[in-house]
């Protein structure tokens, strides 16, 4: 049961991303991170209490994390057309090193 569990957990955080969602969401995570971190100062400067600060930082950067690292279908847009896998047949072409066949 566990073990069942266990593997739809994994099933669904091994979604793929490309490389264009792996930009997306390094933008996301400067662009929240930073304006977290703006808030949260001014929030703190206004009621003149650094825990507030921290809780409200805290906060953005859960915020962020729950944002950024589950693979949404969205960071999975442009996913890559990659080549079929090539078989090397044994002794033909060879690898060439200083002029000698080599494989």
């Amino acid at each position: 049961m566990a073990d069942q569990l266990l593997d739809q957990v994994r099933d669904a955080m091994e979604g793929q991303i490309d490389f264009e969602g792996q930009r997306l969401a390094e933008l996301l995570t400067n662009v929240l991170l930073g304006a977290v971190g703006i808030f949260a100062f001014f929030i703190g400067f206004i009621a003149q209490d650094i825990t507030l600060t921290l809780y409200v930082g805290l906060a953005g950067t859960l915020v962020t994390f729950l944002a950024v690292v589950p693979p949404w279908p969205f960071y999975n847009k442009n996913p890559e057309g990659w080549l079929p896998p090539h078989v090397a047949q044994a002794g033909v072409g060879g690898i060439d090193v200083d002029g000698l066949k080599v494989g």
